[in-house]
């Protein structure tokens, strides 16, 4: 099972490039790899879609374009978006 504290280190890194934009780290990157690996399941990626929203949701400055392109910037097929107006139970 996916929880959010996993998910949370997971993508720790990456808060200033989702804040700020530019290039995600190595280390960001390596992040959303591990969360596309934990996310096998349906039910894997809502809860890994919902832990993703809940932390979103904790920083008004993201910027949800930055986000939403982390997957393609870090050249990882990510079948969670990152965004905070996710309907994750669509997944």
């Amino acid at each position: 099972d996916i929880d959010c504290k996993t998910v949370d280190s997971a993508l720790s890194p990456c808060i200033p490039y989702l804040l700020g934009g530019g290039t995600p780290t190595t280390d960001c990157c390596k992040g959303v790899s591990a969360i596309k690996d934990m996310s096998t399941t349906t039910d894997n990626k809502r809860n890994a879609c919902k832990c993703v929203k809940t932390a979103a949701a904790r920083y008004p400055s993201l910027k949800d374009e930055v986000a939403q392109a982390l997957p393609d910037k870090c050249q990882v097929k990510l079948d969670i978006p990152i965004s905070r107006n996710t309907n994750c139970d669509a997944i």
